[in-house]
């Protein structure tokens, strides 16, 4: 049985992949931990490699997990990385974002702002149930503040280039976080956008197992 490291979304955890059947898999739930002041997502990422204990593992990385999770393979080696609606490297993160970066913007915006759900918010998710809309909620609610302001930061500050040779891209054709014309993606997900890993769970199940086994 296969080991897998699942790296949850910005501001996310394990309930996100609730859809997602792992049943083949050892699978264990990477943990946010609080950064440290004013630390580098590289520092992070290689205290984040203190909860994988197994050789040679698979990781699965959600959005800002994604991220992490390449930053991760810097540091140890793994058989595969899989990456769901996230980006690669800082060409795939948009303009926008990185310019956000380059002012300090997310330095300055409250973190009450960006746990609030509101219909920008929910559009942005493409949250169109009340099931997704109470999800994310729950969600960012419980999402501690410093990291979410951090998180944030990193993402539009990514200066990353080195893209693993074993890394498999899924990504969804309707993202409005990360769109899909700004990435080049291994499987596309007709109709997914950036939560597809809950309303298009099937779908991305098979394409995990399609590249892991």
């Amino acid at each position: 049985m296969k080991t897998v490291y699942v790296f949850s979304g910005l501001g996310a955890d394990e309930r996100v992949f609730h859809k997602i059947d792992f049943s083949s898999y050892d699978v264990h739930f990477i943990k946010w931990i609080t950064p440290q002041k004013n630390e580098s997502i590289e520092s992070y990422a290689l205290r984040l490699t203190l909860q994988i204990t197994k050789p040679l593992p698979v990781l699965i990385g959600l959005s800002f997990g994604g991220i992490m999770a390449v930053e991760v393979a810097k540091h140890i080696a793994t058989e595969k990385i899989v990456l769901i609606s996230s980006a690669k490297s800082k060409n795939e993160i948009p303009l926008y974002f990185r310019l956000a970066g380059k002012l300090k913007l997310p330095k300055i915006i409250p973190s009450k702002t960006l746990i609030n759900i509101n219909v920008f918010t929910n559009w942005f998710f493409s949250n169109r149930t009340v099931e997704d809309k109470k999800m994310l909620s729950a969600i960012l609610h419980d999402t501690e503040p410093i990291f979410l302001k951090w998180a944030v930061e990193k993402i539009a500050c990514w200066q990353n280039t080195f893209v693993p040779t074993n890394l498999f891209h899924i990504h969804g054709n309707k993202d409005r976080i990360l769109p899909y014309k700004y990435v080049t993606c291994h499987a596309t997900i007709n109709g997914g956008a950036h939560l597809m890993i809950v309303n298009k769970a099937k779908e991305v199940t098979e394409q995990i197992k399609l590249f892991i086994d």
